[in-house]
């Protein structure tokens, strides 16, 4: 058989072998993106590709396809014309891929096909696909083997985070302990888990790992010093295990290793003697004293039991008991006359495995001719087992107990005290002998002392004492109300808060006991329904988000209950302030603000106020104003919002101004808004009228003598820059010169110039007259003049003679007769719109500013009446021109009255 061998060279080192016999083998690495080339299999079957020369006819297309949609299709994806074989969007795991692939696969040359010497390894984790190659002439059925290589993908991991060891305390060095939880790595060979180590290893241990046949390492826990557990009986230290891939990987877990105790210490006393003397009169059954030995060891090698030594004689044993477990002894028999009256007793402390620990307790018995006194209590208080039980609130003097104090040889006399602390008094019950009360002095506070122990100690005259021990327990009641820490909370939050925000935990203690110590928390009838208390934890939220702007400060009562019965309560007062955030921008009293204001109004002066708040407070409610247009010409005073001109403004430049200021706040970050302000120029009478026509003084114009009276000769026209009434002209003749100079008169309104009287033969020559024309401003109106040049004649023959004429100085007296003009509409009356009895009633209020608001008044009720009247009530100066000016006319544009 043929065999062939091919390297596939590729960017990730794939490679192929191939037979004739349609077995290919490729490898590649797990975890390889989308669209990786795996292998050609055109190229490696060597077959010839569509399209392709032969030396006979052209080769059909090949087909290539899937021939089973099996689980490892859908990590490659092959190219059904050329055969290329690629890596598919669903990511190659090999850990998943290939869970079950323990053992080794072996591919070897099948009959009639050669193996290529690329096989897989031992540890490959194969990918099998089944491709048909199409059509007929090229039929063959491939078996293609992908081998998955693995890289390191995984970090070592622990089965359990905690890992508990146990380590006798006499292990000695070098002991090996296996640790039974090992780490486990998906990944293979160098890139599994190779190494393990101790974060701290104390100087008494280190770490092994031993390797068995199929691979697995086990780590090993080495002793390398002396352990004792009565010194330290737990180590806890971390367990790291690392893997071989690059860079390595690591996992970690916890490890404690427990030092178990073995039995390598006896018991001990302390002391060597103990003296005791006992009375002879002594009751059975007497504590007399206890022995106490120690074992440093744990459990079952700590036990001790005691008991006498073989030295103890047996009477003895017989007179005092030993407790084998506790080594109390104690009187077991009575002491008479024959009793000795010293006794040596030598107790042994026994541990398992030890030798006995000695004690000798040396016993002296002093011998009692007489008995002693004997006390006997008759309880009035509630008692049980020699405890009586007295409530708190018991009033002073409550009666405890009677005591009866007797002689039994009735041969002394008995006196008793009271012994102990406590508000407790004992005294002679009279009229009775050796009978004694015993009551309170004051009243008890369960909250400062719960127990008292008291004696009552009787002695006769020989010195023999008797103690009786009474315990008293005080029973709590709920005499304590509940006690904030504090009685004022202050707190504060920030607005704009998320729903049921945290504000505090309320904490109240109460000194009683039991449920009557148990505080709940309440909200006072003073609090909004928004702010939630909890009952158990005291834990005060607030439900809904606060708004400083609404509401700053909020104060309410808040109560601590107790659970007794009756039950009692505190109150403590909440006070909240509510922290401003910067939520609003800043707001203009008007979106839109208009100024009037009198041209050639000084410099810097204040045109107007901008007011703007801020509902924020501090810095987030301070605001700046600033000119965002017009900034060459308006300023702004930031703090007091005026308005100012830098220079004087003329209205006749510009008659009206649109600013907007913007107001910036001082918040992070801040808020802004932004306001129109609308400059309005009224109307100062400070241009005298400008006559257009005629142009110059020397100008003149030929009248025929046959010009019919009443006839328009010329025009004098004037217009005045500025408004209202200060625009109103007026036209008057203030001085003539000529033959018969009234032959000619001038509208006041129109300035047209016609013929009064027909012309005479005398009446040929030139006509001078000096018309004045003057507007209607307040306070002072102001004129112009121009010299209007008439010559009566049938022809001009000699025009420098004119000119001459013209030339020379006009002797003309001035006639100072004010111009009368009346202001009516052309077409018909004002009607119920008319503004002058407001313009009269105006000048009367104030004659200092009657031009500002006479201007005003007209403009506005004039501009009403145009509303109403615009097609009837037309208020222009009608000029009409005859023939000969027709050409001033066209230039001429009509003038409103009043338009302010």
């Amino acid at each position: 058989h043929l065999i062939l061998f091919l390297l596939f060279v590729g960017p990730f080192n794939c490679f192929a072998s191939y037979s004739r016999a349609t077995e290919l083998f490729y490898s590649l690495n797990e975890g390889l993106p989308a669209g990786v080339l795996i292998g050609s299999l055109a190229h490696d079957l060597r077959l010839p590709m569509a399209g392709g020369q032969h030396p006979v006819a052209p080769q059909p297309p090949l087909s290539f396809t899937l021939a089973s949609r099996g689980f490892g299709e859908q990590y490659v994806q092959l190219d059904n014309r050329s055969g290329e074989l690629h890596t598919s969007a669903v990511e190659i795991d090999r850990e998943a891929l290939c869970v079950e692939s323990s053992g080794a696969t072996i591919f070897g040359a099948a009959a009639g096909v050669s193996s290529s010497s690329s096989l897989p390894s031992s540890e490959s984790c194969l990918l099998l696909l089944d491709v048909l190659v199409l059509p007929q002439e090229y039929f063959r059925l491939v078996k293609v083997k992908i081998a998955i290589r693995d890289v390191n993908d995984n970090a070592p991991r622990f089965p359990v985070p905690h890992i508990q060891l146990s380590v006798p305390e006499n292990a000695p060095v070098n002991t090996r302990l296996a640790i039974e939880h090992p780490a486990f790595d998906p990944d293979m060979g160098t890139n599994g888990v190779q190494t393990y180590r101790l974060r701290d290893n104390y100087g008494v241990f280190t770490l092994d790992v031993e390797e068995n046949e199929s691979g697995e390492r086990t780590p090993y826990l080495i002793v390398m010093g002396a352990l004792d557990r009565e010194t330290r009986e737990e180590y806890v230290t971390v367990i790291v295990a690392e893997d071989g891939g690059t860079p390595p990987l690591v996992g970690s877990a916890t490890l404690t290793i427990g030092i178990s105790d073995i039995n390598d210490n006896c018991p001990q006393f302390n002391d060597s003697q103990i003296n005791v003397t006992l009375y002879g009169n002594s009751s059975l059954g007497t504590h007399m004293a206890t022995v106490h030995a120690v074992d440093m060891d744990l459990g079952s090698n700590a036990q001790i039991s005691y008991s006498y030594s073989q030295k103890v004689p047996q009477p003895s044993r017989d007179l005092f008991h030993l407790n084998e477990s506790t080594g109390a002894i104690t009187l077991s028999s009575k002491v008479d006359g024959d009793t000795p009256r010293l006794h040596r007793l030598i107790i042994l402390g026994n541990g398992p495995g030890c030798i006995p620990a000695v004690i000798t307790v040396l016993v002296t018995i002093i011998k009692v001719m007489m008995r002693p006194p004997e006390v006997v209590p008759r309880f009035i208080a509630n008692e049980a087992e020699g405890v009586v039980y007295l409530k708190e609130l018991e009033p002073v003097n409550t009666p405890i107990a009677f005591f009866t104090i007797k002689d039994p040889d009735e041969k002394y006399k008995v006196n008793c005290y009271l012994d102990g602390d406590g508000p407790f008094r004992l005294s002679p019950y009279k009229p009775y002998n050796n009978e004694y009360l015993l009551e309170t002095t004051k009243p008890l506070d369960y909250e400062t002392q719960q127990l008292y122990e008291i004696s009552v100690v009787a002695w006769n005259s020989e010195g023999f004492h008797v103690n009786k021990i009474i315990k008293v327990q005080v029973l709590d009641d709920n005499d304590n109300s509940p006690v904030f820490s504090q009685q004022l909370i202050e707190l504060s939050i920030e607005e704009n808060n998320v729903p049921n925000a945290f504000l505090t935990k309320l904490h109240a203690t109460d000194a009683d006991s039991g449920e009557r110590g148990q505080v709940s928390y309440f909200l006072g009838p003073d609090a909004p329904s928004y702010f939630s208390l909890d009952k158990t934890t005291g834990v005060l939220t607030v439900s809904t988000q606060l708004d400083r702007e609404e509401k700053e400060k909020y104060r309410y009562t808040v109560k601590a209950v107790d659970s007794g019965f009756p039950p009692r309560e505190s109150i403590a007062t909440v006070t909240i302030t509510v922290l401003d955030k910067n939520d609003n921008s800043p707001r203009f009293i008007n979106k839109d603000f208009s100024f009037f204001v009198p041209e050639n109004f000084p410099g810097f002066g204040e045109i107007g106020v901008i007011s703007v708040t801020d509902a924020d407070a501090g810095q987030n409610g301070w605001v700046a104003l600033s000119v965002l247009n017009g900034s060459d010409i308006f300023v702004i005073d930031t703090g007091k919002g005026v308005l100012r001109a830098k220079v004087s403004l003329d209205r006749e430049q510009q008659s009206s101004y649109v600013l907007w200021i913007e107001a910036v706040d001082g918040g992070d970050p801040a808020l802004s808004s932004t306001a129109k302000i609308t400059i309005l120029l009224l109307d100062i009478n400070d241009n005298p009228p400008l006559v257009l026509f005629p142009q110059s003084n020397m100008s003149y114009l030929l009248v025929l003598p046959s010009t019919l009276p009443g006839s328009p000769i010329t025009e004098v026209y004037a217009v005045d820059k500025d408004t209202g009434m200060n625009a109103v002209i007026a036209y008057s003749i203030i001085g003539r010169r000529g033959p018969r100079p009234e032959s000619f008169r001038i509208d006041p309104k129109t300035g047209n110039i016609t013929l009064e009287e027909s012309l005479m033969q005398n009446d040929y020559g030139l006509y001078r007259l000096l018309v004045k024309v003057s507007d209607h401003g307040y306070p002072e109106p102001l004129h112009s003049t121009v010299m209007v040049n008439l010559f009566v004649n049938d022809t001009v023959s000699n025009e420098s003679y004119i000119e001459s004429l013209l030339r020379r100085e006009p002797d003309i007296s001035i006639e100072e007769k004010q111009p009368q003009i009346s202001i009516e509409p052309t077409h018909k009356k004002m009607e119920s719109t008319s503004c002058m009895p407001t313009l009269v009633a105006l000048s009367i209020i104030s004659l200092g500013s009657i031009a500002l608001v006479t201007g005003m008044g007209i403009y506005i009720c004039l501009r009403k009446g145009k509303k109403h009247h615009r097609a009837d009530e037309n208020l222009e100066v009608q000029i009409p021109l005859n023939g000969r000016i027709n050409l001033h006319m066209l230039e001429k544009k009509p003038m409103e009255i009043s338009n302010i």
